[in-house]
């Protein structure tokens, strides 16, 4: 299956689900922001990649209002080159607007992920013609008070249905892409892959994520990032 189909196929399941509280607003970038995800798809998702980056799921600043993975707006526009409108979520959290490629907060984990790529590999065909970055749950969950809510925080009968799904979605995903090294951006992107992997001819790995909420990845991320991607064997 493509890359294209099975996140369609994988918008569609994750929308059939129901969440209560605390969860009082769920944003699924796949339906609203699907065309600058397509784009995202159809340019970069060639295969075959030597390496799949895998994150969490989207940040409100992120590929919340972009549509692509870690998608910081300046970098997805100036240097992946997307750029599209994005339609406005159906129930829209008021302290928590899509404002699409308007928007003008910053998205520190993808600021320093897409930064690091630029930097490094200085064109988006460069990095690409390697690596590969993606979410494993496409949905962004929101508290009453505008708090966001990572799926490992949903409780039980609501967190397991959406991580087979999304599991699924890996597999297809990292099929279609045939890398050697799918690495979890952060322990629990990491956990999930291995689980959903399990029965792939492929090797699993981490890095640290780049959140701002984590210490050690304020204290120069790319250069630890670096040294962990070479640990596990991959040229940079």
């Amino acid at each position: 299956m493509s890359l294209i189909s099975s996140a369609r196929r994988l918008s569609r399941e994750v929308s059939e689900l129901g969440f209560g509280e605390p969860v009082t607003h769920v944003y699924n970038p796949l339906d609203y922001a699907w065309i600058p995800h397509r784009l995202y798809l159809e340019r970069y998702g060639a295969a075959p990649k030597e390496v799949v980056l895998v994150g969490m799921n989207p940040g409100p600043w992120g590929m919340a209002q972009t549509g692509v993975p870690f998608g910081e707006v300046s970098l997805v526009r100036d240097w992946l080159r997307i750029e599209s409108a994005v339609k406005v979520p159906l129930d829209q959290h008021p302290r928590r607007p899509i404002e699409g490629f308007s928007c003008r907060r910053s998205e520190v984990s993808g600021r320093r992920i897409w930064g690091w790529a630029r930097d490094r590999f200085g064109t988006p065909e460069v990095f690409f013609e390697r690596f590969f970055v993606a979410n494993y749950c496409p949905l962004s969950f929101m508290e009453e008070s505008g708090r966001n809510l990572t799926p490992d925080k949903l409780p039980a009968d609501e967190r397991e249905p959406l991580l087979e799904i999304c599991d699924r979605a890996l597999v297809r995903a990292v099929e279609a892409l045939e890398p050697d090294l799918v690495i979890g951006i952060g322990k629990w992107a990491e956990d999930r892959a291995r689980r959903a992997l399990e029965k792939l001819d492929v090797r699993i790995g981490r890095i640290l994520h780049p959140s701002p909420a984590s210490p050690l990845a304020n204290r120069g991320w790319a250069e630890q990032a670096e040294r962990q991607l070479e640990d596990l064997g991959v040229r940079i």
